[in-house]
């Protein structure tokens, strides 16, 4: 299977999404000029241009991209080609109404705006696959194609007709008989036992709090339906052209795809993030999701397929990137495994709804602040790609688990507070590791967790037989694990199963009985011995052979454990605050044999070894000293240094050792 070394040959890949069509030819030439002079070797092509290759039913408008791809390589920049497939011309909706979505109350999503395509279209479906057929044949032995980036941000849900007779073949596949349809539904409750596949419907509005196992399962439907549609385009491209990699842009931490199932059938995972440049944890978040798509990619090297050179247009306020931050945040993803860093998109649109969003040649022109930090950033990828392109990160010690059906089945009505969500709590956990200097993994927990000294488990609200006994095993085998609150409730069917979390996970952690839940009002806390928790606590009755136990003091818990350990298992029934929770957490590490990757960093210092490289990231608007023992040449400043390394505001250091 191609990946993305295909694409890179030893290089990183710096661009982003070219929209040529936008601009008259003369236009061109001119941003050859300025992506030369930026370093650029790398551009996305086609992504919303269906009307343009297609103006009519049939017709096949090539020759503007044919211009295109020559002026690309005769210019020696690579093409990441899209099918056009994201947002459909607007004579398909006209001619063809059932290709458009429809909401849950079954009203229709017109065009004028993108992805409005019904994914169980049988209509959209085909025209999809002929206009992506015709791409694939044309352009599959083109010098200049480097990849296949297909559609754009899966997204799209959709209730109307065609969805529903997907639905019930879907569920058909899944459940075989209405006897185990109900019974998995747990139709007994409310009347709804259901007596013929035609009676059953996606979950559209009703009257009150709808059936939560319906609504879990229409999120796994939707997630697969628009599978579907990838699976089919990108096996019309791989037949034409094997040996190049195929890929589609996941939006950051986004529940309406299980990336997991997605990532298996990728060539190459890519991502799109935009940090807020205003959010004082915009380098966590960065870092949370450079790790997510890192271990989607299985280790191996990944794509930033779009950032932000500067503000966005869809927040309440969009504020601009603070001078350096770019930079900053991009070289982050490089030392996270990134392989590629590229942007949405490369000149700023003077038309239509992101006129407003950034681009690298944003509306100052090249001699814009902008375009100048771009310039900077392309010469310093082209510096490290030599040392870093194709090179792993090093080896994580620590995994933190995530499962989309868990989160699916989190966010029902009937839940008992919403007061939290799921990556709220994920961000927590993670955000107590970054700020522990430890360099962390996510992964299933059906995935092979043998190689990690800790497994952390933020939440898992849904858990399948398979994941417990997994944990199980893993805790047997000699590891150690710590979860949250609200952990192995439910089963795969978001059935509560007996004694509010399940026998083998309450035997683990040294749980008798769980008696309550007191979930917390917004800015309530819980009083801990040695800390406060927020958002949860429970009711819990430990067992004769836990190990520790951290009680809850005063209220209606007083004295009961917050905390529980029984040899290498943790439990903790709240969420300690952010300061309790990375102590917590890197006193664990540290029992666990799992050490920072450097000692002794300055708060807001990121630390990450890539290659046999340290990258060293100053989050802080502050200059700061890291300490880092032995003698170092920087490769983005030339200089060397001897056991301490200056790091001006968002400053990055990328050390390589000087025996």
């Amino acid at each position: 299977m191609p990946d993305l070394n295909d694409a890179t040959r030893g290089r990183l890949l710096f661009g982003g999404d070219y929209n040529p069509e936008q601009w008259p030819e003369e236009t061109w030439h001119e941003d050859v000029r300025l992506m030369k002079d930026a370093g650029v070797n790398s551009v996305t092509l086609g992504v919303f241009s269906w009307a343009r290759l297609e103006p009519n039913p049939g017709a096949r408008e090539f020759g503007w991209l044919d211009r295109l791809m020559d002026l690309m390589h005769d210019n020696g920049i690579g093409v990441v080609l899209a099918t056009p497939t994201s947002s459909p011309p607007p004579w398909m909706g006209r001619l063809h109404p059932e290709t458009l979505p429809r909401d849950e109350d079954g009203r229709t999503e017109w065009w004028g705006s993108r992805q409005h395509f019904s994914h169980s279209s049988a209509t959209y479906r085909r025209c999809a696959a002929a206009i992506t057929e015709d791409l694939a044949a044309r352009y599959a032995g083109h010098p200049a194609l480097r990849m296949w980036h297909i559609n754009n941000e899966y997204c799209t849900y959709d209730w109307g007709p065609e969805a529903e007779a997907a639905f019930r073949r879907w569920l058909q596949d899944r459940y075989g008989t209405l006897d185990a349809l109900n019974e998995a539904w747990g139709t007994a409750f409310w009347s709804q036992g259901y007596g013929d596949w035609y009676e059953v419907l996606p979950p559209r509005r009703a009257h009150y709090m709808k059936n939560p196992t319906q609504v879990l399962d229409f999120k796994r439907f939707t997630s697969d339906a628009l599978l579907e549609c990838y699976l089919a385009e990108r096996d019309i491209v791989a037949r034409h052209s094997p040996d190049i990699p195929v890929t589609t842009n996941f939006m950051p931490f986004w529940q309406g795809q299980d990336a997991w199932l997605w990532a298996e059938r990728e060539d190459v995972v890519s991502v799109d993030i935009y940090p807020d440049p205003r959010d004082p944890f915009g380098g966590q978040h960065g870092a949370l999701i450079h790790d997510m798509t890192r271990s989607q990619a299985r280790g191996g090297s990944w794509m930033v397929m779009e950032q932000a050179a500067g503000p966005v247009n869809w927040r309440g306020v969009n504020h601009p990137k603070p001078a350096g931050l770019n930079r900053l945040w991009s070289l982050q993803a490089v030392a996270r495994g990134a392989d590629a860093v590229c942007y949405f998109q490369w000149r700023q649109s003077r038309q239509g709804s992101e006129k407003f969003h950034s681009g690298m040649v944003s509306h100052a022109g090249e001699h814009g602040r902008t375009y100048q930090e771009v310039k900077r950033i392309g010469a310093e990828l082209a510096r490290l790609g030599g040392k870093v392109a194709d090179s792993r990160v090093d080896a994580a010690e620590v995994a933190v688990l995530l499962d989309w059906n868990a989160w699916w089945a989190s966010l029902q009505d009937g839940r008992l507070s919403s007061e939290f969500d799921y990556p709220q709590v994920v961000r927590a956990w993670h955000r107590a590791l970054w700020e522990a200097h430890t360099v962390t993994d996510f992964a299933h927990p059906e995935h092979d967790l043998s190689a990690y000294k800790l497994v952390v488990v933020p939440q898992l609200y849904l858990m399948t037989d398979a994941a417990i006994d997994h944990l199980v095993g893993y805790v047997e085998g000699g590891g150690t694990l710590v979860a949250g609150f609200l952990t192995g409730v439910a089963d795969e069917d978001d059935r509560v199963r007996p004694g509010g979390m399940d026998v083998r996970l309450r035997r683990l952690f040294g749980i008798r009985t769980l008696h309550e839940w007191w979930p917390l009002d917004a800015g309530e806390k819980a009083d801990v011995e040695g800390f406060h928790g927020t958002l949860w606590s429970e009711e819990i009755e430990a067992a004769d052979d836990v190990a520790a136990v951290t009680p809850y003091k005063g209220g209606e818990l007083d004295g009961l454990p917050a905390v529980l350990r029984k040899g290498r298992a943790w439990y903790v029934s709240t969420l300690p605050e952010p300061h309790a929770l990375r102590t917590l957490l890197a006193d664990i590490a540290t029992g666990a044999g799992a050490r920072p990757t450097l000692a002794g960093l300055p708060a807001g210092v990121e630390a990450v070894r890539r290659g046999g490289l340290l990258f060293l990231l100053n989050h802080g608007r502050d200059a700061v000293t890291v300490p880092v023992p032995g003698r170092h040449h920087d490769l983005l400043t030339g200089a060397d240094t001897a056991d301490s390394v200056e790091l001006g505001r968002y400053g990055v250091a990328v050390l390589e050792a000087v025996s």
